[in-house]
């Protein structure tokens, strides 16, 4: 089973990159995000919940969102693997992902990090905000912040997915498909 991380800070293209990758390689595709916002769209009990942190620009915390991402998996018990977008986020998240996955008889096979410097992720998002109409996107102030989270709590984990020998990063700007060979590259390593 081919499990992967795709890692890198808001605006990276973690969404865009994933939905090619699963065409190429028939995965199932579990964006956190993707999940917080049909909740916050549903008005679910998770939704609003999910909502008071993402408008502060802060993270979900981790029990809700490792439950709901186990859950996920759970439902999609016949895929080839998965591309975990936006997860794991923090080291007990990662831990938990790896207890869970081993609890599966699989495992992660790869963290592949799109690399891309604060002004381009600034210049995407304000971008996205216009097109998107996603409040998270449209406001400086919280794009910072939420960049600044991800230096803080989220990108540690580089080091965590570095002792197992399985962190990749890839350049992550240019052309889409400039990016996407890169990252197939990767990928075809593993199969």
């Amino acid at each position: 089973m081919l499990n992967l991380v795709l890692f890198g800070p808001p605006g990276a293209g973690k969404g865009t990159q994933s939905a090619l990758l699963i065409d190429k390689y028939n995965l199932v595709h579990l964006s956190t995000g993707d999940i917080f916002r049909y909740n916050m769209k549903e008005n679910t009990e998770l939704g609003i919940l999910a909502k008071s942190y993402i408008e502060k620009g802060a993270l979900v915390p981790d029990e809700v969102t490792i439950a709901m991402l186990e859950a996920e998996v759970n439902s999609n018990s016949k895929a080839k693997g998965f591309i975990f977008d936006g997860f794991p986020r923090t080291h007990k998240q990662a831990e938990a992902l790896d207890t869970f996955l081993a609890s599966k008889g699989t495992a992660i096979s790869a963290m592949l990090a799109l690399e891309v410097e604060v002004e381009e992720l600034v210049v995407r998002l304000l971008e996205r905000g216009k097109s998107s109409g996603r409040a998270d996107d449209q406001n400086p102030k919280i794009i910072k912040n939420r960049i600044q989270v991800y230096d803080n709590e989220t990108a540690i984990l580089k080091d965590y997915y570095s002792a197992q020998n399985k962190f990749v990063g890839v350049k992550g700007v240019g052309s889409i498909t400039d990016i996407t060979s890169s990252l197939c590259k990767e990928i075809d390593t593993l199969i």
